[in-house]
């Protein structure tokens, strides 16, 4: 019996396929989760907040922090120019308030936001749930920090293991997707 080794014989395999499934997931979170969000997600952030309340640029990137649980800060070079965006395309009025520009969604904007099923990155799919606190991008963050510790000190029986639960929870992902 050698399992001092978890990476020799026949389950490096097994470990490269945690290890790949791992560092998708991390890049996956962690660009939605710093600062290079997608232009398509600061914009579906911004009038989702807006459709809530008007808001002046910093409190809407310090409610985003917030509702993602401090998981994702778009910096103000991304929400600054996605504000005026949508101002030139009549999505969003900008009122000069006390020095500060307040935004708020105009009826195109708000009609936008009522064709579109916007995903913000701090909600599951589908709307709220009552766990509240940015639950997601935070669960794929831990889910991958699980398997890489699997990964460092399991055994190879338990590698195999959590290759096959990863691979059944995004089986499971894309079947949630796939009823909608």
């Amino acid at each position: 019996m050698h399992h001092s080794n978890p990476t020799g014989g026949f389950s490096a395999n097994n470990l490269d396929g945690v290890w790949q499934a791992v560092e998708e997931l991390r890049s996956r979170f962690e660009k939605r989760a710093g600062t290079r969000a997608g232009r398509g997600e600061v914009r579906s952030a911004v009038l989702a907040l807006l459709a809530e309340r008007p808001m002046h640029g910093y409190q809407i990137i310090r409610e985003i922090e917030e509702r993602s649980g401090g998981a994702w800060k778009p910096s103000a070079g991304s929400v600054y120019p996605t504000l005026q965006l949508l101002a030139d395309e009549g999505s969003v009025n900008a009122e000069e308030s006390n020095g500060r520009k307040i935004y708020s969604l105009t009826e195109a904007g708000r009609e936008e936001v009522a064709d579109s099923k916007l995903s913000v990155p701090w909600e599951p799919a589908g709307g709220t749930s009552g766990s509240g606190g940015g639950s997601l991008p935070k669960a794929g963050v831990e889910l991958a920090q699980a398997a890489a510790q699997v990964g460092r000190t399991g055994t190879p029986e338990q590698v195999q293991e959590a290759v096959a639960v990863l691979e059944e929870a995004r089986r499971k992902l894309y079947s949630i997707l796939a009823q909608g």
